[in-house]
């Protein structure tokens, strides 16, 4: 199935889509990678998710990536005599270690790490913003705070920290358990929650062993703060708009998501752009124009990927938000604006062998109009390369490892392939002549660009490219 578009679409797969033909449904409006939440799945059921995703993969025979989010610390206050209290502004409340039901002056911390590593001055967010406290005084067991905006607030609500550093790992428990589940299932990406330093990156990588790519969420504040370091380590990057408007004002949070996608750009990793893009379509068939704004903008960009949460996983239009997204990032792509703005960004190569293949592969696409450039990648690096220097021709990547085809389906510009390895320099370019003919790439007497490495299956040799024409011969074989 061939996309009109380089961006591809993440849909988050929950009660309103988890029936198997909707998710199929889902695939055909355009979705690419199949988010499956933690913090909602049941960890029996994960396997049958992703095995339900891999059959509908087998039926339409196209890589689909499976996308496995972690939950990630979720810190909370205890629980209320009454089952909620209403806080006025300005007044004391304290946060303490005392499990007892808390009232308007108090309530249960149930996380002594928090209240040993909170100072004097630090905010505490509860309820998503609805309260704000800052810090006046600590001690042992306890925080007082004074409430800035107070209001009514209720059992067991979650706690946001962003001045406050917690000397806990980003995966609890149940992460591990979740990721060892995740990798078992055959998952392709495992996203990390709240991640604040890049060892909470390493620690998942360390544990995954490269049988899945790691990526990082972007949404604390300690995040972005360490955030070149964070990218360095990761396999990928979120922009996890939600809690990232939580914890930092509302309005450094689109110049932190321009921040990350340029620098992911410019390292070559995928970056998703996520929550709340057709927010409106959870319970409208249509979204707001703004919404559509969002969306383009993240187009715009150069984002890897665009992502649906509670639209795809709980909303009443869930085909119908992957629909618009889909026709969203199609018209952004056939803007002459859009590709002025793609090159403006286009990152100097690496002086790698592979970067400068890359560079050129992209100069000879656009010197000739080439549709197609047809990379034969084992690990899926060489693509990755390419889509980093965001040609106008599609990147076409031939790989014989059905793991690095499903990789690939998040990378921008990026059609996988799964096929046997490349014998010689003949079959390459006669192959991927074949295939660019197959998928619609090309046609008789349209000329392909072929990057490839020598010898044939060594990771990281990238350091061949070739025009091929494609011939009858191709078109018949086809």
């Amino acid at each position: 199935m061939k996309r009109a578009r380089r961006t591809k679409i993440v849909a988050t797969l929950g009660p309103a889509s988890e029936d198997p033909a909707v998710i199929e449904a889902l695939f055909a409006a355009g979705a690419d990678v199949f988010r499956i939440n933690m913090s909602h799945l049941p960890r029996e059921r994960l396997s049958e998710r992703v095995a339900t995703i891999r059959g509908i993969e087998q039926k339409l025979r196209r890589p689909i990536a499976v996308l496995v989010d972690l939950q990630g610390p979720k810190l909370r206050v205890g629980r209320f005599a009454a089952d909620a209290a209403m806080i006025e502004n300005g007044q004391s409340f304290v946060l303490d270690d005392d499990p007892t039901p808390g009232d308007a002056t108090r309530v249960h911390l149930p996380h002594p790490e928090i209240l040993s590593a909170l100072e004097p001055g630090h905010a505490v967010i509860v309820d998503d913003g609805k309260l704000r406290l800052v810090v006046t005084e600590v001690g042992p067991g306890r925080a007082v705070t004074r409430v800035v905006t107070g209001g009514r607030v209720s059992n067991r609500k979650g706690v946001s920290l962003p001045d406050t550093t917690i000397p806990v790992a980003a995966m609890t428990e149940k992460d591990r358990l979740d990721l060892e589940a995740g990798l078992a299932a055959g998952a392709d990406w495992i996203a990390v929650s709240f991640v604040q330093r890049p060892e909470d990156v390493a620690e998942v990588k360390a544990v995954a062993q490269g049988r899945a790519l790691v990526m990082a969420k972007i949404e604390k504040p300690q995040a972005v703060a360490s955030l070149d370091a964070i990218m360095a380590v990761a396999d990928g990057l979120m922009v996890a708009r939600g809690d990232l408007g939580v914890e930092m004002p509302l309005e450094q949070v689109p110049g932190v998501q321009k921040r990350i996608t340029r620098g992911a750009r410019r390292l070559g990793k995928p970056v998703v752009v996520a929550t709340q893009m057709l927010e409106s379509m959870i319970s409208a068939p249509v979204p707001t124009r703004a919404e559509v704004s969002d969306v383009a903008t993240a187009v715009y960009e150069g984002a890897d990927a665009v992502m649906l949460s509670a639209e795809s996983a709980s909303g009443s239009f869930p085909v119908e938000a992957v629909s618009t997204m889909n026709r969203i990032a199609e018209q952004v792509e056939q803007d002459g604006i859009y590709w002025s703005i793609i090159a403006a960004q286009r990152n100097q190569p690496e002086s790698t062998a592979s970067d400068a293949i890359a560079a050129a592969a992209h100069q000879i696409a656009g010197t000739l109009g080439l549709n197609a450039v047809m990379a034969w990648t084992a690990s899926g690096s060489t693509a990755l390369r390419l889509a980093r220097a965001r040609p106008d021709a599609t990147v076409i990547a031939l790989t014989p490892k059905r793991e690095t085809a499903r990789r690939l389906a998040l990378a921008w510009g990026t059609h996988p392939i799964v096929t046997n390895d490349a014998s010689d320099i003949d079959d390459m370019s006669f192959r991927a002549c074949k295939f660019a003919v197959r998928e619609r790439f090309a046609d008789i007497g349209d000329r392909v660009i072929v990057v490839a490495g020598l010898p044939f299956g060594t990771p990281g040799a990238t350091n061949l490219v070739r025009i091929a024409t494609v011939t009858p011969e191709h078109a018949a074989k086809a």
